[in-house]
């Protein structure tokens, strides 16, 4: 529960609109003892540069859409996406980042609607026009999912974009890979500079091929 942590208010400005999220100061409260397993780390409490990267996008796309973002984390691109006037849901697996981005999203006046998503037992969220993803390819395990979730909320004629660093290339290749039997797959490379580090982040539009 965020009741329970001590949060940072971030401001973040995309284009022309700054917006604040609300991340943990410190995440020792997630952990117990000393040491710390990779599946144990709270991955959704980073801001991840291809978060940035995907918000900066959604900005861009016109007119209005119906948005779903998967894996939301602390929820950036879908809040941006919600600044700049689309019909957002964010989802998650963990309750506590869904309860973040509900306290950012009041804090910008933003009306989004938040919702847990378990990706192997979707419930009935609905049907969207676009749906978005930062850092979610991240195991093999989740690739068939994955699939099977795009098309089960993805409208006709509905478009998928996803973000990762090019570091996470070793798994995402055989994803997309995977992908080509079902969707048509266009890649594009955007550089982001954080103070002295430049990341090059990886934007897959994948749209269902039609058989």
């Amino acid at each position: 529960m965020i009741k329970d942590l001590s949060l940072v208010k971030e401001p973040l400005r995309v284009r022309d609109k700054e917006i604040v999220i609300f991340r943990p100061a410190d995440l020792s409260p997630f952990f117990e003892g000393e040491s710390v397993r990779v599946s144990e780390f709270p991955f959704w409490a980073k801001l991840w540069e291809a978060a940035i990267v995907l918000a900066d996008f959604v900005a861009t796309l016109t007119p209005p859409k119906k948005i779903l973002e998967i894996g939301a984390g602390l929820g950036v691109p879908g809040l941006v996406a919600a600044a700049f006037g689309h019909e957002v849901t964010l989802t998650d697996y963990d309750e506590v980042p869904l309860e973040l981005i509900q306290r950012s999203a009041q804090a910008n006046g933003l009306s989004v609607k938040v919702a847990r998503l378990d990706w192997f037992k979707p419930d009935d969220l609905g049907e969207f026009e676009i749906i978005i993803g930062a850092e979610v390819v991240y195991a093999g395990r989740f690739f068939q999912p994955l699939f099977d979730l795009f098309r089960h909320y993805l409208l006709p004629g509905g478009e998928i974009y996803l973000a990762h660093d090019r570091e996470r290339l070793r798994v995402l290749a055989p994803f997309i890979k995977m992908a080509e039997n079902q969707f048509d797959v266009a890649t594009s490379i955007r550089r982001l500079r954080s103070g002295e580090d430049q990341y090059e982040i990886i934007l897959n539009r994948l749209r269902p091929k039609v058989f």
